[in-house]
């Protein structure tokens, strides 16, 4: 039986479990302890000191970050000497950062500058102690600036703990001290696998996407190209975030049209390439399966962050990889071969531009030759949802007042198994509806086609699946530190001469899988408690916006696309032709020079 503390907090009775902190207590009562270094994605670091309240009979303050509330607790959190220990601290933050809000990419959306506001920060009665220090842009998908770094730590708890990347580190001690790459070397040079979540976790501007969005307005007000656009499905979901809307409404149809108004000159649709990646995986995973042409586990590759990682620390499983290529980079390749011929276009001409949730987009689509199978790089530029929010705002567009579209055709048509892609477990449902129909000839049934033992937060989910007699054992991995305990068990029963434990894994390098993508907004939405940032209820309330256009769709499986039918008898001949495995699919190199 759960054991349970009685305690007052601000004249509030309130009971908790042992062990919950002071400062999620408080919020349990609507009572909001300013922090700055805590995250509910991390353990509590106390760096800050921001979060100080009074026990009755203490004579200091304590952090309520990572302090117990214990039976029979008064605790104070708000009083004028609480409330001046605060400001003194916001004070000694600022006097060591710069005053740049201006020009900043996260001013707006930056909680060290919402602490400043609170508490009514409008001079400092410190001297600057700023030195700027050099942006480390090296990886062209995050940006370091360590200029900008209060020292909170949740980058680098994210990077070593959670994604069990070790990419990050703090070099040096006092004030000098600075967010770097571990032993001061170039990002581009470290593990970093550029999934972007220590830029989703920092409270500043001190990590950030790499802003190539001017690049793409001079591809749009260059006349004489023809500039594609395509959105991944978890955008649609966050996009609204920008613009006052609920976390997760799924404004597809609105974007579509903003797209439209900036200036692209067709509108696409990642979920078309997420159908089209389900044939072509789904496929080979039957091969697998039923012939055993390649050893199983197969593991999904739409994750480009997960296949660096996978290149760098876990080369022993490249024949385990499925060989398809991410959605979005099955799209360009198409833009410039399929789409070109059909509308007689010189694919020299045609730019593809892909937004998308996530950072390490933006590495992909330069990662190797096959990333150029159209004989043109088939992404030319990868925006994340936050650079097209800015984008929209630059283009003046009233984005409430939009009406909602359809995407161009040939590839914009999808079908409820593309939307799902987009959160954890999502792909594997896709993936498993479509196998099943190719496997046996007959469609799974409407009221199991969810799955639901994989759906939710968990960081490892496992599954069985009855096909045809035959079970299919599956895992859903999400956060590169869970996945590599499920490669793990994969890896310890290859070596003991036994079974695989699993016959299919998906895998996505961040949390709850795109929707919390290290390119996603940054809430700034009331309802929301500290951090304004990424947290598990917001990655559930937009794979909810998702799962709702799933389940209304008039077709949810991917194989019931007619778009992809038309696809395969004009063009690719069927899944795993010889034509889509050299626009469609990839190969993995082994990075020798990245060990465990």
């Amino acid at each position: 039986m759960t054991e349970m503390v009685k305690a007052i907090i601000d004249g509030v009775e309130i009971e908790v479990e042992k062990g919950t902190t002071i400062l999620d207590a408080a919020r349990k009562v609507n009572i909001d302890i300013p922090t700055l270094c805590k995250h509910p994605d991390v353990e509590a670091s106390a760096a800050c000191g921001i979060c100080v309240v009074k026990i009755e009979g203490r004579p200091n303050m304590v952090r309520s970050c990572c302090t117990p509330l214990d039976n029979g607790m008064n605790v104070i959190t708000k009083d004028p000497e609480i409330i001046g220990v605060r400001r003194t601290v916001i004070e000694l933050i600022l006097s060591n950062h710069p005053n740049e809000c201006l020009t900043c990419m996260r001013s707006g959306h930056c909680e060290l500058q919402d602490l400043a506001s609170e508490f009514g920060m409008r001079e400092t009665n410190l001297p600057s102690l700023v030195k700027k220090k050099e942006k480390d842009e090296s990886t062209k998908a995050i940006v370091l600036d360590p200029s900008k770094c209060v020292h909170c730590g949740r980058c680098v708890e994210v990077c070593q703990n959670q994604q069990n990347v070790h990419a990050l580190s703090f070099l040096g001690r006092g004030l000098p001290t600075q967010i770097a790459a571990a032993g001061g070397i170039d990002l581009a040079d470290s593990p970093c696998i550029k999934c972007g979540q220590c830029s989703a976790h920092c409270p500043t501007g001190a990590i950030t996407e790499y802003d190539e969005t001017q690049k793409v307005w001079d591809m749009i007000m260059e006349n004489e190209d023809h500039v594609v656009v395509q959105i991944a499905p978890a955008v649609r979901v966050a996009i609204g975030e920008e613009f006052g809307y609920p976390i997760g409404t799924n404004l597809t149809g609105k974007l579509y049209s903003a797209l439209r108004m900036m200036g692209f000159d067709k509108v696409f649709d990642t979920n078309f390439g997420a159908d089209l990646t389900i044939m072509e995986e789904g496929s080979e995973f039957v091969q697998r399966f039923t012939k055993g042409t390649a050893p199983l586990p197969l593991v999904t590759s739409c994750c480009p962050a997960w296949v660096d990682l996978m290149e760098k620390y876990h080369p022993d499983m490249i024949e385990n990889f499925s060989t398809c290529k991410s959605p979005h980079e099955m799209v360009g390749a198409l833009t410039k071969t399929y789409y070109a011929e059909k509308m007689g276009i010189d694919p020299a001409k045609i730019k593809v531009v892909s937004i998308m949730p996530c950072t390490a987009k933006k590495y992909e689509i330069s990662r190797d030759d096959s990333m150029s199978s159209s004989g043109f790089q088939d992404v030319d530029v990868v925006l994340t949802t936050r650079e097209l929010a800015r984008m929209i705002k630059q283009a003046g567009i009233k984005f409430r007042d939009l009406e909602e579209v359809e995407a161009d055709n040939p590839l914009g048509e999808y079908t409820g198994a593309g939307t799902i892609f987009g959160y954890t477990g999502g792909v594997m449902t896709a993936a498993l509806r479509s196998a099943y129909a190719l496997i046996t000839n007959e469609e799974l049934p409407d009221d199991v086609i969810d799955f639901k033992p994989i759906a939710g937060l968990e960081g490892v989910k496992e599954a069985e699946v009855e096909i045809q007699g035959k079970t299919v054992k599956i895992a859903v991995a999400h956060g590169t530190g869970n996945v590599e305990k499920v490669m793990e068990k994969v890896r310890s029963a290859r070596e003991n001469g036994e079974e695989p434990p699993y016959h299919f894994i998906e895998v996505m390098a961040c949390r709850g899988g795109c929707v919390a993508g290290g390119g996603q907004p940054r809430v700034i939405s009331s309802d929301v408690p500290r951090p304004r940032g990424i947290n598990d209820e917001i990655r559930m309330r937009r794979a909810k916006g998702l799962m709702g256009e799933d389940k209304d769709a008039k077709l949810r499986r991917s194989h019931q696309n007619p778009s992809i039918s038309k696809l395969y008898d004009d063009y690719l001949d069927a899944p795993l032709s010889k034509k889509s495995h050299e626009l469609l699919h990839t190969h993995y190199v082994a990075r020798s020079t990245y060990k465990r």
